[in-house]
């Protein structure tokens, strides 16, 4: 384990750091702001990230087999032009709640953008209790609510022979499992697999490997742990210099590096000082797995 390197790339602090991606055509990581309000590129070629400004709290985004991207803003899925900064909304969601937001989302094996509501924060992980749903965009642009009674929808990924979705609601302190039908995108018979322990704190962010892994980041945490989905155990910790990390992902030219967002919101001065890099974005190397590409939205 001794091989393990963080480092920290991208130091302008986020507010709230969510959603990295890696972009294969571009070589360089997407992530969001959600509080910050802006989409951003880091290259690893210049070492700097880009920001597109938006209107609206940005928790995800996602590549588009089209070119550009998609992204959740407020409680609308809408579409991302990089170059012309323009963004479109495709349609929106919770039409029936003043005080709802999108979280995290993801795009399955067949296209489908899956993505989550949950309340808008009072401060940090304090917020109106069951007030978030789980939705997904179909390449139709039609959209599909599969439960609601959601406290923080998160972290997202599907397992390698795509017959499972694994899904976190951050305050039940549990990765869960559901049986996946990637014809249709239906999900069924719900079962939690790891349920984290105190010193793990709150799951966010989650992906997995090509050895079918599943790693999580965990926010007030400070670490990444890498789960077995089969057996419900932990097999690695790796603890990074800031407690908020919140997501985590694979890229880099063979997805053999992961990328860790982390978040400065709720944090006081004190607290800053001790961690000037909340809200970087950090890159570990040396882990001995590779990760799976992200999937395109089809639409």
């Amino acid at each position: 384990m001794s091989s393990v390197r963080i480092e920290c790339v991208a130091k302008e602090g986020c507010r709230i750091g969510e959603s990295p991606v890696w972009d294969e055509k571009e070589g360089a990581l997407l992530y969001v702001d959600i509080t910050g309000r802006k989409v951003c590129r880091w290259s690893p070629v210049t070492r700097q990230a880009q920001a597109i400004p938006v209107d609206a709290p940005v928790s995800s985004v996602a590549l588009r087999k089209s070119g550009d991207y998609v992204i959740t803003l407020g409680t609308r899925f809408a579409a991302l032009k990089w170059k012309e900064e323009l963004v479109t909304t495709i349609t929106q969601v919770d039409k029936d709640k003043a005080n709802t937001r999108f979280n995290d989302g993801k795009v399955d094996p067949a296209g489908r953008y899956f993505a989550g509501t949950m309340a808008e924060e009072i401060r940090p992980a304090v917020l109106e209790r069951h007030q978030g749903s789980l939705y997904t965009l179909f390449p139709d642009l039609s959209v599909v609510k599969h439960f609601d009674q959601v406290d923080i929808s998160n972290g997202l990924d599907w397992s390698l022979d795509h017959k499972t979705f694994f899904y976190i609601d951050s305050l039940s302190y549990s990765v869960d499992a559901f049986d996946y039908d990637l014809q249709t995108g239906k999900i069924g018979n719900r079962r939690s697999i790891y349920k984290l322990e105190k010193e793990e704190s709150i799951p966010d962010g989650m992906c997995i490997d090509t050895e079918g892994k599943l790693w999580v980041a965990c926010y007030d945490g400070g670490r990444v742990i890498r789960l077995d989905p089969e057996t419900g155990k932990r097999l690695q910790t790796v603890k990074l210099p800031v407690d908020k990390t919140t997501s985590c992902c694979f890229g880099g030219k063979d997805y053999s590096e992961m990328y860790v967002t982390s978040a400065s919101d709720g944090m006081d001065k004190e607290w800053l000082s001790r961690q000037p890099q909340a809200g970087g974005i950090f890159k570990i190397t040396g882990l001995g797995v590779k990760g799976v590409p992200p999937y395109p939205f089809a639409g």
